[in-house]
């Protein structure tokens, strides 16, 4: 524990919390949990062969994790929303994404393959980014670099990926323009 100003802050692996609040803790750790669980299981949905039972289990855990990150990213929100609204609108955008993409995914109408992997990429590097602007500076390599490479970096490494699976994926390339399912 120490004090930043006159507001007192926690210590938590090198990470400043700007609280001693045991709410606003538990809320923090929850969230980290959360997070956490959602960049894992993103990556094993996105690395699992579309359209697979480990596709979809992996990405429905991965839309609850979200879930749980923008429940407590609200509650931190509230919480703190000077400093933490512009977190709140990159959570808010990122579960949005997800839950657009979700759904697409269930209804499968015209271009449905294109239309899901993007809106779940964009939820997936919303979540990085989020995290990158909240903590970047406290992190040994990203304190290094300037703050637009922590809004931008995330995406720019996505893009590529993304560019690549729209160009030569199977589920994509198989399904012509228009055509239902």
């Amino acid at each position: 524990m120490g004090r930043k100003g006159d507001r007192a802050i926690t210590l938590v692996l090198g990470i400043p919390l700007p609280s001693t609040s045991p709410v606003f803790l538990a809320l923090v750790a929850f969230h980290v949990l959360f997070g956490v669980m959602a960049v894992v299981v993103g990556v094993l949905a996105m690395t699992a062969r579309k359209g697979s039972p480990r596709h979809t289990r992996f990405g429905t855990w991965y839309f609850r994790a979200l879930c749980g990150v923008a429940a407590t990213m609200a509650g931190l929100a509230a919480m703190r929303w000077s400093e933490d609204a512009v977190l709140f609108l990159l959570g808010a955008l990122s579960l949005a994404s997800a839950w657009v993409g979700r759904w697409i995914a269930r209804r499968k109408p015209p271009q449905w393959p294109r239309l899901h992997l993007c809106l779940m990429a964009l939820s997936y590097v919303l979540l990085v980014t989020a995290f990158y602007v909240d903590n970047g500076r406290f992190l040994p390599f990203w304190r290094t670099l300037p703050p637009l490479a922590l809004w931008l970096g995330p995406g720019a490494v996505a893009a590529p990926f993304v560019v690549n699976a729209l160009l030569r994926h199977p589920l994509i390339r198989t399904r012509p323009p228009g055509r239902h399912s």
